[in-house]
């Protein structure tokens, strides 16, 4: 009966839950990094705010986002580029990829690994954001498509795969 304790199973449930908030606090601690060096660290930013409240709604900790800033606003500091991919997904639906990067050929290979993986192709830049609208809050598809079962389960297991990227920030598409 080794390893049937109530201690292992602890052990496991919070490893896996500390993996899942770790992967979205690298998510939160690029975008704040991005908008301290745009900002120069003034935290008074409109932009610097907002991303500080998106990391703290989502539960992290403020000397996480503090570290975040500082490291950002110092000499040396990797730049964080915010780079969007257009692809077609199952059924033909759009879809568009925001991420953030220190490394856009590492990016845009990881990316057309993962859409070539699962038999898709990295579209012309405008091919695919005809269908979106920018707002502020990212891209809002101006009209939507139904797809069969199959294709949103496609859909489903391409989007899963593209947001375990630590580069990849957003995933709009406009499917129903």
């Amino acid at each position: 009966m080794s390893g049937h304790n109530k201690f292992s199973k602890i052990k496991h449930l919070k490893a896996k839950t500390d993996a899942q908030k770790s992967k979205v606090f690298t998510k939160y601690v690029r975008l704040i990094s991005m908008e301290a060096k745009k900002a120069n660290g003034n935290l008074s930013s409109p932009s610097l705010k907002a991303a500080m409240d998106k990391a703290r709604e989502v539960n992290m900790p403020n000397d996480t986002i503090d570290r975040a800033v500082k490291k950002a606003t110092e000499a040396g500091s990797a730049v964080m580029d915010s780079v969007v991919y257009e692809t077609y997904g199952p059924g033909g639906v759009a879809i568009m990829i925001d991420a953030l990067t220190d490394s856009r050929n590492r990016t845009s290979q990881e990316i057309k690994h993962l859409l070539s993986k699962n038999g898709y192709e990295l579209a012309a830049q405008g091919s695919a954001s005809w269908a979106f609208t920018k707002t502020h809050e990212g891209w809002t598809p101006n009209t939507t498509m139904p797809l069969e079962d199959a294709d949103i389960e496609k859909l489903q297991a391409l989007i899963e795969e593209l947001e375990n990227n630590d580069d990849v920030q957003e995933i709009y598409t406009n499917a129903e």
